[in-house]
């Protein structure tokens, strides 16, 4: 009986911990331009702030963090925050354009396994795309012939973190006016 008691109050506090951890996460919402840019809260990338125009919404610890909003073409925004526990709190954000870059350009792309076609491989797939370890989009937006990021010519480390493809690092080297397609090929559960 005392065994079932102990048992009893340790699965108790178990439930507990879970609550109060469930309880000390709220959500960050953010709103801006440009709108796909990414989301770091804390310095750990969240994912797009919108897809298709929706903002999306992501768990932050409550109190107060920092948030930071990335994209290629644009210096960084970050703010400060408080999160207040299972509430939502909305973010705007107007990020600056930095110079454009000069040509030429070539064109680095994520591809699939198959034939192409317009539909991605990698619908949904939010993970982000590092070049030369600075945040440059997420697989998903990177994954169509028509797509890609234009790079001037040269040698650059690719890091993809990907809950479908994996962990992938590689070395690429674009050609001006030619198009790098680096091929992504499930992780096997």
């Amino acid at each position: 009986m005392k065994y079932r008691s102990v048992l009893f109050s340790a699965a108790l506090g178990i439930f507990a911990l879970a609550g109060a951890s469930a309880q000390d996460t709220g959500y960050v919402k953010a709103h801006g331009k440009p709108g796909d840019a990414g989301v770091f809260i804390n310095g750990q990338y969240a994912g797009p702030a919108t897809r298709f125009t929706v903002p999306e919404k992501y768990p932050a610890p409550a109190g107060e963090i920092e948030v930071t909003f990335r994209d290629p073409r644009y210096e960084d925004f970050t703010t400060k925050i408080t999160v207040r526990a299972k509430k939502t709190t909305k973010i705007k954000y107007s990020m600056k354009k930095l110079p454009e870059p000069k040509p030429p350009f070539g064109r680095f792309r994520l591809g699939g396994g198959e034939p192409e076609s317009f539909i991605s491989i990698a619908a949904g797939d939010t993970g982000a795309v590092y070049i030369n370890d600075k945040f440059f989009g997420y697989v998903d937006e990177l994954n169509n012939p028509g797509g890609g990021i234009l790079l001037n010519p040269g040698t650059y480390d690719l890091h993809i973190v990907s809950p479908i493809f994996g962990d992938i690092r590689q070395k690429i080297t674009i050609e001006a006016n030619k198009v790098t397609v680096v091929p992504l090929v499930k992780k096997e559960s």
